[in-house]
C-alpha cells in the first residue's frame, strides 16, 4: 500500500456508517432466547448462519434435511460443526462466509471456525448475548445507527428507537396474501371485506407510524415483476370482495386478476409515502434463498421501475442491492431520474468485488449524493460487524483506485468519503412535513394512481 491507499484506508475506518437496511428482531427476543421456528431457531452460533451462509452451505452441497438439523436447536456445537466442516471448506471465500469470518475475528478473537475452535465461539456467543448487547456490535463496527425493516410487524414499535429506525413495510398492505390479511387482523383487529375497508388499513398505519418512520419498504419483487400500472378504483373495488369475504374466507383471483388488484394497491401505498414525505425502499436484483430465483423478472427490475419514477416524480425511490447482478443499469437510472437513488445494502457480501467495481462506476457516472454505502441486511446483529468491515475494504480501495488512476484528486476523498458512508443517508432519510392536499397522490379518487400519467390501462367494465 501506498501513504495515500494507507491514509484512505484510515479514514474509512474511522468514519462511521449510517446503516440503511437490517431487518433485526428486538433485542430482548435474543436474550431472552425463546425459541421461533422463523425468527430464532436455535440460540447458538448456528443462527449467524441463518443469514446468508446457510444459502451459500446448501448450495455447495450440504442436504436440506441437513441444514434444518444445523439450524435447529437439538444438536450439540461439535455435532453442528462436523455437519458443515466440509460444505464450510468449499464457501469460506464467499461474502457471506468472509463477513462471519470477520465476525469471529472481532467479536470473539477467533480466526476461524474450526473443530478446535468451535466449543470457544459458542461459549462467547452466549456471552455476547446480554442486554446492551446491539449496541455493542454497532459501535465496535463503528455504525452510528441502523434502519430497521421488520419481518414480524408492519411497523416495530422498537424498544430502541434511539438506535434502531423503522420502515413501514407495505409489503403485506399490497400483496394480497392470506398471511397479509392474517398479519392485518392480528395487528389491528381488522377484517376488510371491500377495497374502501382496506384503504382505510393502510391510511391507519401511515397516520399512526408515518411520523415515527424513516422510510416504506417493499420486497414484493420476490414474487412478481414490479411492473406496477396504473388501474382504477373502481376496477379494483369489483376485484376486492372476489378475494376476501366477511367468513373470512379468501378466493383465490387469477394472475391478471391479482396483479391488478396489487397494481392499485402499491401505487396507492406509494401515494401515501409521498404524501408523508417518506422514501420508498425498493428490493431489486438477485432474490434471498435458493432454488427459486427466475431472472426473467430480476433481469427486468430497472427497466419496470421506469414507470414508478416518472409517474411519481415527487416521490424519493431507493433502489436496493445495486440490482445485482445487473447492476449496470442502476447507475443509469440513478444518473438519469432526480428522485432515484441507489442503496448498496447487501451487495458488498454477495459479491465483493463486483461492489467495489460498482462504486467506483456509479461515482463516475452519477451525482455522488445519490449512493448509499451500507446496509447488512440481517436478522442477527452480530454478522453486521463482519459486512462492516468487507464493505469498508471495499471503499477503500474503490477510492483508492480512482485516485491511483487520476480520476479522483487525493484532497477531495476524505469529503467523499464522509458523504457515501452516512452524510447522504442522514440528510436524504431527513423526515420532512407531509404534502397533502385536495387532488394530491394522496386522494383516493375514481381515477389512476399516477402522476402525469397516461391514460388508465386497466380501466375495464
Amino acid at each position: 500500500m501506498s501513504d495515500t491507499d494507507r491514509q484512505i484506508a484510515e479514514w474509512v475506518e474511522e468514519t462511521p456508517f449510517l446503516d440503511t437496511h437490517e431487518h433485526l428482531i428486538e433485542e430482548s427476543q435474543r436474550v431472552a432466547g425463546a425459541i421461533d421456528q422463523r425468527f430464532l431457531p436455535c440460540n447458538d452460533w448456528a443462527y449467524l448462519f441463518r443469514s446468508y451462509a446457510a444459502e451459500d452451505l446448501v448450495v455447495s452441497g450440504l442436504a436440506a434435511a441437513d441444514l434444518r438439523r444445523f439450524l435447529g436447536p437439538d444438536l450439540r456445537s461439535e455435532e453442528k460443526f462436523r455437519l458443515i466442516a466440509p460444505f464450510w471448506d468449499r464457501i469460506r471465500h464467499t461474502g457471506y462466509a468472509q463477513a462471519l469470518r470477520y465476525t469471529f475475528r472481532g467479536l470473539y478473537g477467533e480466526d476461524d471456525l474450526t473443530a478446535q475452535s468451535v466449543a470457544r465461539i459458542a461459549e462467547k456467543y452466549h456471552d455476547t448475548v446480554q442486554a446492551g448487547f446491539y449496541q455493542r456490535v454497532l459501535k465496535l463496527a463503528n455504525i452510528q445507527g441502523c434502519h430497521v425493516n421488520s419481518l414480524q410487524r408492519i411497523f416495530m414499535e422498537t424498544e430502541q428507537p434511539a438506535l434502531l429506525d423503522q420502515d413501514i413495510s407495505i409489503l403485506q398492505l399490497c400483496r394480497c396474501s392470506s398471511a397479509d390479511f392474517a398479519r392485518v387482523e392480528a395487528e389491528t383487529g381488522r377484517r376488510p371485506t371491500t377495497l374502501e375497508e382496506w384503504i382505510d388499513v393502510i391510511d391507519f398505519y401511515f397516520a399512526t407510524y408515518a411520523s415515527r418512520a424513516v422510510a416504506v419498504k417493499s420486497q414484493i419483487a420476490y414474487s412478481r415483476a414490479l411492473d406496477f400500472v396504473p388501474v382504477t378504483k373502481t376496477y379494483a373495488s369489483r376485484l376486492f370482495p372476489h378475494h376476501s369475504d366477511r367468513s373470512g374466507r379468501l378466493h383465490a383471483l387469477g394472475p391478471e386478476d391479482l396483479k391488478a388488484l396489487q397494481d392499485f394497491l402499491f401505487r396507492y401505498c406509494i401515494s401515501k409515502a409521498g404524501e408523508f414525505g417518506l422514501p420508498v425502499k425498493l428490493h431489486t436484483g438477485v432474490l434471498a434463498g435458493h432454488g427459486v430465483m427466475q431472472l426473467s423478472h430480476t433481469r427486468n427490475n430497472a427497466a419496470h421501475v421506469c414507470r414508478l419514477l416518472q409517474d411519481f416524480p415527487g416521490t424519493r425511490f431507493v433502489l436496493m442491492h445495486i440490482g445485482y447482478p445487473y447492476e449496470h443499469e442502476f447507475i443509469a437510472l440513478a444518473k438519469h431520474y432526480p428522485n432515484a437513488a441507489i442503496d448498496m445494502c447487501w451487495a458488498w457480501i454477495i459479491n465483493p468485488v463486483a461492489s467495489a467495481s460498482f462504486l467506483r462506476e456509479f461515482l463516475m457516472a452519477a451525482p455522488s449524493n445519490k449512493i448509499f454505502t451500507f446496509g447488512g441486511d440481517y436478522v442477527a446483529v452480530e454478522p453486521i460487524y463482519g459486512h462492516a468491515f468487507i464493505a469498508r475494504r471495499g471503499i477503500a480501495q474503490s477510492i483508492s483506485r480512482l485516485v491511483g488512476e487520476g480520476w479522483i484528486a487525493f484532497e477531495e476523498t476524505r469529503d467523499l468519503i464522509e458523504r457515501v458512508m452516512h452524510r447522504n443517508a442522514g440528510s436524504f432519510f431527513k423526515k420532512i412535513a407531509a404534502q397533502s392536499s385536495p387532488g394530491s397522490d394522496g386522494q383516493v379518487a375514481d381515477s389512476c394512481l399516477s402522476t402525469g400519467a397516461p391514460s388508465c390501462s386497466l380501466d375495464r367494465k
